[in-house]
């Protein structure tokens, strides 16, 4: 497996852990070059490509009348446009193979609101990836290649660790159905479903993971 990202110690430390299964790339997804250079590394490492999971992802919690433009455009690159620069070329390989399935990572912030926490940006762009995602999965089926969007809730991670660790933040959580956050084994299987044949007739769905926060 192939994993890259632009932070070269957090991806040495991923690979390290997992004994070499994982493979560690510098890359940065708004560079278009880098994405196909990352393809064509998964490619040559193993022979064919079978799954792109696109998960990077940026944000920028702010009103959006304080919101700068210039950072909006940011959000919007680094979470569409890179995530479209993977699309692109993974899916090109995998047209040219007959198979292959893609995993776009969203966010419910593509299908409600932010409500309290103000981030036009990263709404924006993630419900655009949603809708890439069915458009992407119309045009691939009759290729072999299927594209689904995962839709997390709220699960720890650096970018939610400040909702995590408030009390203010606590009480969000609370506020969900299930009454707290996700613990990331819990988006492993819906990853794992995604990527197998267990979901073979699937195309263009958007899987949401997020303990009913959606649902009221």
């Amino acid at each position: 497996m192939l994993a890259t990202a632009r932070r070269a110690d957090a991806l040495n430390t991923l690979a390290h852990s997992t004994s070499g299964l994982i493979r560690p790339m510098s890359a940065d997804v708004t560079d278009e070059a880098g994405a196909r250079r990352a393809v064509q590394a998964a490619i040559d490492w193993t022979g064919r490509l079978d799954v792109l999971v696109n998960n990077a992802g940026v944000t920028s919690v702010q009103p959006a009348q304080d919101e700068p433009p210039e950072l909006f455009r940011r959000v919007i690159d680094v979470n569409l446009h890179g995530l479209y620069n993977y699309c692109h070329h993974a899916g090109r390989a995998m047209i040219a193979r007959g198979s292959g399935v893609i995993i776009n990572v969203a966010s419910i912030n593509g299908l409600v609101a932010s409500w309290t926490i103000p981030e036009a940006g990263y709404c924006a762009s993630k419900g655009a990836v949603i809708s890439l995602t069915r458009e992407l999965a119309a045009q691939w089926a009759s290729s072999g290649v299927r594209v689904n969007a995962l839709v997390p809730g709220y699960f720890r991670t650096e970018m939610t660790e400040d909702l995590f660790s408030s009390e203010a933040g606590q009480r969000r959580l609370r506020r969900m159905p299930m009454g707290r956050g996700g613990d990331a084994n819990e988006l492993e299987g819906p990853l794992v479903f995604l990527a197998s044949d267990a979901s073979s007739y699937m195309t263009g769905q958007t899987l949401v993971v997020d303990g009913g926060w959606t649902a009221v």
